[in-house]
């Protein structure tokens, strides 16, 4: 009880100590304090246009990559890497551009994708990260799987499907203590929503790793969509 009185503690030091300047009027309510939590934007359907309001209103959040690039490699394969290097040729020579895609999470069931683009790699990055905080959401967390039924929040309520381009990702509650049976790129994003067991089935080309982790978002949020009574709710562990 104390390390957690002592942990808001520190949290409100630091936003005490940084300058936070915000020009619209959502981010006005959030420094007055009239809105003090992230779920009072997310439940009004309100835009936030201002990504402090996110590092503001959840100051653990943290921020991953997708490997959605690749390095040359001698014989022709590469190792992996977070950053996409494409180039065009025209007339003045080669125009490098680079492209990124971040997510971020506070794992208790606030989750964000987001894609950059830029001349350089670091530029990619940032703006791939002020996207996802931006296209932050909620997941719904519980425990959906008939095998379960602990009303512990460590997977998903009910089966659910995302769609981005040819990929079609379908989430699946799964027991306590079966861990994340996904692809490694679908285990990032769950890991950051706050989600421990769950299984999944992907259709389509799943190469493109950008509609891979767009597909899996798109699912999670879909989750916002069921309804749901109190005695559901409480079955479910929501």
């Amino acid at each position: 009880m104390e390390d957690e009185v002592e942990e808001k503690q520190e949290i409100e030091e630091e936003k005490q100590q940084k300058s936070y300047n915000f020009k619209t009027e959502l981010g006005k309510k959030v420094l007055s304090g009239e809105i003090k939590n992230i779920d009072e934007i997310l439940d009004s359907n309100l835009k936030i246009l201002e990504e402090g309001i996110v590092d503001y209103l959840l100051p653990d959040l943290e921020i991953e990559y997708l490997y959605i690039g690749q390095s040359r490699g001698k014989l022709g394969g590469g190792k992996r890497r977070i950053v996409k290097n494409t180039q065009k040729v025209t007339a003045e020579g080669k125009r490098q551009r680079f492209s990124a895609v971040a997510v971020v999470g506070d794992k208790k069931g606030h989750l964000g994708i987001g894609r950059g683009s830029g001349l350089e790699s670091v530029i990619a990055k940032e703006k791939a990260v002020k996207n996802a905080k931006l296209n932050i959401t909620k997941v719904l967390l519980g425990c959906g799987s008939s095998e379960c039924a602990c009303r512990e929040k460590h997977s998903i309520p009910f089966v659910t499907t995302g769609r981005s381009g040819s990929v079609r990702v379908t989430l699946i509650p799964a027991p306590k203590g079966v861990g994340a049976c996904t692809a490694d790129d679908i285990k990032t994003i769950i890991r950051l929503a706050g989600i421990k067991d769950v299984w999944s089935k992907v259709i389509g080309q799943t190469g493109t790793r950008v509609n891979l982790g767009y597909a899996t978002f798109d699912a999670l949020r879909k989750l916002n969509l069921f309804r749901y009574n109190d005695k559901n709710k409480e079955e479910l562990g929501i």
